[in-house]
């Protein structure tokens, strides 16, 4: 088989996959993949927020399996921020994410808050986000070749007309933070949001009632920072699995960072990618790219994915003298 026609076949099956999840009723998994994981948690956990003394930004893009026509670009743009209430310590954040892959698009919107607590010489936090899911799809793009053998030009599970749908979105993170290391878990879109679409033009009285299930999804990550003895450097281990109780998948990471400045590392996601990071810290700036290599035959069709993150923090004093103060030991 030439490489011409593998790029074809990977097309192809893309774009009916893509088509497939809305026959009638599907469920599916709607969160991004990123390999800077670590550089965004709110994104992962809403208890994330706030666990540091700054206001925090993050944006960034990804461009995945490039060479292949159509294949997902996801934008995420993050926000969070610690503030006190009756004395006692909270955080608060805001989500956005929009993924278009083919004739599908998502847009996530996310509220956050969570409430702080000092447990064991670190701290614990429980953290809650509210929003919303929308999901769209181009129907009228949709393209069925003659000589398709799964799908007629006429299948009903697969809609013509452009559709459009939202849902209420609800999710619930733990995370703790120690001088030594930080772990949270989390669980996302744990109401099962169900979209129920609706034809964006056209009046048709035989239209079909297409939905769209985000499956709830569960996360497990963590980290810690391991200082080189007399040495600026420090040894920055991490890792993620996220399953949807149908799929599970992990990876893991390893990074070295010089003088609080520059960092390097590689990782391994787990039957997908191999991955190599940059990132660059000054002031209050963070700079962070990444490039994946598929591990799978997804790399006969695609140099591999592309990511880049820009951030900034700004610091906040949360008490008069500021004695209380706690520092996230990751990088953000």
């Amino acid at each position: 088989m030439t490489r011409l026609h593998i790029k074809y076949n990977i097309r192809l099956l893309l774009s009916l996959m893509l088509c497939g999840i809305f026959a009638f009723h599907a469920t599916a998994q709607v969160d991004a993949q990123f390999t800077q994981y670590w550089a965004v948690p709110t994104y992962y956990n809403a208890g994330a927020t706030g666990d540091t003394d700054n206001i925090r930004i993050r944006g960034g893009a990804r461009l995945q399996w490039m060479g292949i026509d159509n294949a997902p670009k996801t934008f995420l743009a993050t926000g969070d921020m610690p503030f006190k209430l009756m004395n006692k310590r909270f955080g608060t954040g805001l989500v956005i994410q929009q993924e278009s892959m083919g004739l599908y698009k998502n847009l996530n919107l996310d509220a956050q808050v969570s409430y702080k607590l000092k447990l064991f010489k670190g701290v614990l936090s429980v953290g809650a986000e509210v929003g919303f899911i929308n999901e769209s799809f181009k129907g009228s793009g949709v393209f069925i070749p003659d000589d398709d053998d799964y799908h007629e030009g006429t299948d009903d599970g697969i809609p013509t007309q452009d559709l459009n749908g939202t849902s209420l979105d609800l999710g619930l993170g733990v995370y703790y933070t120690h001088k030594l290391f930080w772990l949270g878990i989390s669980g996302r879109h744990l109401n099962s949001p169900t979209i129920t679409f609706n034809a964006e033009s056209g009046a048709d009285t035989n239209e079909k009632n297409y939905e769209f299930k985000a499956g709830r999804t569960v996360y497990f990550m963590g980290g810690c920072n391991i200082p080189v003895k007399n040495t600026l450097f420090e040894v920055i281990p991490t890792f993620m699995v996220r399953s949807d109780f149908t799929f599970t998948t992990g990876e893991i990471d390893a990074r070295v960072r010089y003088n609080k400045f520059l960092s390097a590392g590689v990782g391994y996601r787990y039957n997908d990618a191999v991955s190599a990071t940059i990132g660059a810290e000054f002031k209050n700036f963070y700079l962070g790219y990444s490039y994946d290599y598929p591990v799978s035959d997804i790399a006969k069709a695609s140099s591999g994915s592309h990511e880049i993150f820009l951030g900034y923090s700004l610091k906040l004093d949360l008490s008069e003298k500021n004695k209380n103060k706690h520092k996230s030991i990751r990088i953000m």
